[in-house]
Parts: structure tokens; C-alpha cells; sequence
């Protein structure tokens, strides 16, 4: 079977940045699943993967346009220390919040004695990212699958996986957990985490 809309993937993966550092990897914990054409992971690698079969290997480029978008230096804000009272604030601390483009993951930046510098892109935005990939296996989604946007083995959408590339959704990651950007950065600061993932915004 090919890989095609409807159907559910699991996907060995190693991703990359243009100067060959390894960013994430599903080696040792298991191949990442996920159902083809419910956006689940980012159009360049879903594009990437489609028509392949279990057993084949390629290597995917995916362009900042098909993964994270181009930096957006209006994502960036400076906001008064004080507005966040008695919280603890370090660089690298992630949250929710909702912006004039709708809700967001925020990261902080810099902290100084009044300012606090915060950024609403991911942090592969304006990257060209490197996959090499190997179909796992490729099977009919069932209908409960197609109608919930995930796969229901192994976890859900990032199945045994679940790493830094495992190519989430947005949509999936707030409905399911899979790569929520919280647990992303417990993980990783690393795990599904913002930085390595495969996960679109």
C-alpha cells in the first residue's frame, strides 16, 4: 500500500539543519505514526512522504514556505518585567498567550532589571529542514481515525515516537497533547519540543 490520504504512517526519521546537526531523531524510541493528509505534520514532509510504501527510504528538503514559515520580526515583544508579578521569568521559559493573531506559544528571549523580551515564532521558523526518512509501515485509517484527525495506535499522532520531528500539528498538538508546546519544552527542552520538531504552526 502507498502512502495516501487516509491512511496511517509510521515513519522512522532523523531531522536536520543545513549544516548537518541533528536536530531530532525517532532512533530509540520508536517509529512516529501519524494519518496522511490530516495535517499532521508540515506540507513539505507530508508532500515529501506521499506515495511511498513500507521499506523505502528518502530524503526530504522542506522549505521555510512548506515547514515553519519565514522569521517574523513582528512576532517579537517587549513587555514590562512587572507584568509578570511574583513569577519566576528566565530566557528559554515557553507559555501560552493569546496575541492579535490568535493564541501562541511565546518564548522569552532576554529578561533584564525592567524588560522582558518574548518571541511568538518557532524556533525552526525561516530554516530549511533536512529529513531522511523510512516508511515503517503504511495501513487504511479507520473511519473513527479519519473523523478524529489521528491515528488511535500507539499513542496517538506521534505514536512511540513523539520526538522534536515528529511533525505534529498545531491542531493536533492542542486537541490530543501529542506536541504540545508545554510538554515540548519539559521534553526538551527537547522532546516534541519547538526546537527539533517537525511540528507546523
Amino acid at each position: 500500500m502507498r502512502v495516501a490520504n487516509e491512511t496511517v504512517v509510521s515513519i522512522d526519521y532523523t531531522l536536520k539543519d543545513e549544516r548537518g546537526n541533528v536536530l531530532d531523531t525517532s532512533e530509540g524510541v520508536g517509529p512516529m505514526e501519524y494519518l496522511h493528509g490530516a495535517k499532521n505534520i508540515i506540507p513539505g514532509l507530508e508532500q515529501g512522504i506521499e506515495g511511498l510504501t513500507a521499506g523505502e527510504t528518502k530524503s526530504v528538503v522542506v522549505p521555510p514556505a512548506l515547514g515553519y514559515g519565514e522569521y517574523n520580526e513582528k512576532l517579537i515583544q517587549r513587555v514590562p518585567l512587572d507584568r509578570f508579578g511574583e513569577n519566576k521569568v528566565e530566557v528559554g521559559m515557553r507559555f501560552h498567550a493569546e496575541t492579535n493573531i490568535g493564541m501562541r506559544v511565546l518564548v522569552i528571549r532576554h529578561v533584564d532589571e525592567k524588560e522582558v523580551v518574548l518571541d511568538g515564532n518557532h524556533e525552526l521558523a525561516g530554516k530549511t529542514l533536512y529529513f531522511d526518512i523510512k516508511v515503517v509501515t503504511v495501513r487504511p485509517a479507520e473511519l473513527t481515525e479519519v473523523a478524529h484527525g489521528h491515528p488511535h495506535q500507539a499513542g496517538g499522532c506521534c505514536g512511540g515516537g513523539g520526538g522534536g520531528g515528529c511533525g505534529c500539528s498545531d491542531q493536533e498538538s492542542s486537541s490530543e497533547g501529542c506536541c504540545s508546546t508545554e510538554e515540548s519544552s519539559q521534553k526538551k527542552d527537547g522532546g516534541c519540543g519547538q526546537g527539533g520538531c517537525g511540528c507546523s504552526h
